[in-house]
């Protein structure tokens, strides 16, 4: 029998699974996934979540995260009908999620360590719903409340330093290193600026057109000045924060109506993204494309489907 890692053996105990089932034979295991069962309540007379948290990892497996929460908390700490907060990195090697029974913020790596608690709950007073979303290398976290007066916070994890972003902004995402986040605010003269929000101090600020202003899914690259922009059609096109240089844009390969639900810039100047399909109580297929912003030729990277039984279900860099 090979050796197993120390590293896969202390993720087995972390997650709950034994060693031998953990163990990944030549690479880290990666996350593609996590999703939650849907069970009826015949108190809520619909489904609610129940059960384990579970990852879909790219070698095919599926582990259960036993400290994760099944159910989100409102402000008064009651269970709601909403799953409890959960995020995958971009590159599927981190995992943040609400801990079951007190609301802490676990991060951990998906191949084993100890996992990080954050010194102060995730909750905030009059806050029923909290939003994660992990840097694409899951050095940083953002917290988000479905509370507009509530400002969303930034979390270095290594640290436990965060950054509180003002109220009024809406946070779109992180920037290809981590190093920003790009937020929208609402104006008052009816259109709404773009921020890459430096989290060391300073941001760059630009009111866009309507096309990128209305788009839905964003993707701010390394530098902190390019912006992605999945837009209707469906169509991809570009936006410079510093110059307002707008690209022409791009048809993309997918249905009419299809509306990719991550953005990321990689290091060869294409963005990756996730399109998924499915209705409830039935199996998803999730297809994970690298798109061309110039041309708009989409390569699938991955492809992979999750249980019909699904409550609720996140993908890496969501």
């Amino acid at each position: 029998m090979r050796p197993i890692s120390a590293a896969a053996a202390l993720s087995a105990a972390a997650l709950g699974l034994s060693p031998a089932v953990a163990h990944a034979e030549n690479a880290p295991p990666v996350a593609r996934a996590a999703w939650i069962k849907g069970c009826y309540d015949k108190t809520l007379e619909d489904y609610a979540p129940c059960g384990h948290w579970r990852l879909l990892t790219k070698d095919g497996r599926q582990v259960t995260v036993h400290g994760a929460a099944t159910r989100a908390a409102d402000a008064n700490g009651d269970p709601t009908s909403e799953a409890g907060a959960f995020a995958i990195s971009a590159d599927g090697r981190v995992l943040a999620y609400e801990r079951a029974g007190d609301g802490r913020l676990v991060v951990q790596r998906v191949a084993g360590g100890p996992a990080k608690v954050l010194p102060k709950p995730t909750r905030a007073r009059g806050a029923d719903q909290v939003y994660l979303a992990l840097s694409p290398a899951g050095d940083r976290v953002l917290v988000d409340y479905d509370e507009e007066h509530l400002p969303s916070k930034v979390i270095t994890v290594a640290t436990g330093r965060a950054v509180t972003l003002p109220a009024a902004y809406e946070p779109l995402g992180f920037s290809a290193d981590g190093d920003e986040l790009l937020a929208s605010r609402a104006l008052g003269d009816n259109t709404t600026a773009l921020y890459a929000h430096r989290l060391a101090g300073g941001s760059t600020r630009r009111t866009p057109p309507l096309v990128i202003a209305n788009a839905h899914t964003y993707a701010l690259d390394s530098n902190g000045t390019t912006v992605a922009a999945f837009t209707s059609g469906p169509r991809i096109r570009t936006y410079d924060l510093k110059s307002g240089e707008l690209s022409a844009g791009a048809d993309l390969p997918f249905k009419k109506g299809t509306e990719p639900t991550v953005g990321v810039w990689d290091a060869d100047g294409r963005v990756s993204t996730t399109i998924s399909t499915g209705e409830a109580r039935e199996t998803a297929v999730v297809r994970v494309l690298t798109v061309d912003p110039a041309t708009g030729e989409a390569t699938q990277a991955d492809k992979y489907s999750i249980s019909r039984e699904r409550h609720s279900f996140v993908v890496a860099g969501e």
